[in-house]
């Protein structure tokens, strides 16, 4: 059997770490996960090509600015209000909470700041805003079904 080369309409597995911009990383998927390579799976395109032409163990790393990735910073997502106005279980840096707007919208709000009795929370993706980079690792390579294709995703079986 030939070796698999990540490429148009082949089922590929990865697992991937995101990372912000000191190296941190800011997301893992350590699970394969799959995907139908150039069949609109929604995959970040920097990703995609990266990862066109890789084989089972190649590693590869897409940088990703906010607009090609998390989009910038939205500053009316971002709320600042009096510390005594929060629960208690919330008020320190890194807690999350979900906040309903007018029109019903549940958001997870993170706490990123607490100073002078004021606490602000954020509802922007962690990384909105920031480039960031992807590395990605092939996991395996296969030919894709018909179905799989239209779909941009493979069909566990």
């Amino acid at each position: 059997m030939s070796e698999q080369v990540v490429t148009k309409n082949k089922v590929v597995y990865i697992r991937y770490s995101v990372l912000d911009e000191s190296g941190r990383v800011m997301g893992q998927q350590d699970m394969p996960t799959g995907y139908v390579h150039g069949a609109g799976s929604g995959l970040f395109e920097e990703i995609e090509q990266a990862l066109e032409g890789a084989r089972v163990g190649d590693e590869v790393r897409a940088e990703l600015t906010p607009e090609k990735a998390f989009g910038p910073s939205d500053p009316e997502l971002i709320v600042i209000d009096d510390i005594d106005n929060v629960p208690p279980q919330i008020r320190y840096v890194g807690a999350e909470a979900q906040l309903q707007n007018d029109a019903g919208d549940v958001m997870t709000f993170r706490v990123v700041d607490i100073q002078e009795g004021k606490i602000t929370l954020d509802g922007n993706h962690p990384l909105a805003g920031h480039n960031a980079v992807c590395v990605a690792e092939v996991i395996s390579v296969r030919d894709a079904t018909p179905q799989e294709v239209e779909s941009g995703f493979p069909v566990e079986g």
